[in-house]
């Protein structure tokens, strides 16, 4: 499913788009065509699956938490 397109107009960066093979889409811009290609080569390298809904949202939950405590730490009022 990986797949990558590189484009340019006239006085425009280059606009690399890349597919990984879970299918997740990534965008980018680049002032140079090497550049686009070294990102979709470690776009590709560094792919990891999706998260789950259930992964989301312990992770949302575990930076609200982290959030509320920099907030008492510091003495700030406190997020409902």
């Amino acid at each position: 499913m990986r797949d990558y397109s590189i484009t340019r107009k006239e006085g425009e960066w280059y606009n690399a788009k890349v597919t990984d093979s879970f299918g997740v889409d990534h965008q980018n811009w680049f002032e140079s065509s090497y550049e686009s290609y070294d990102w979709i080569y470690h776009i590709w390298a560094n792919e990891l699956p999706p998260l789950t809904p259930e992964e989301q949202e312990y992770l949302l939950a575990n930076a609200i938490h982290d959030c509320k405590q920099i907030d008492i730490e510091r003495g700030l009022r406190a997020i409902l």
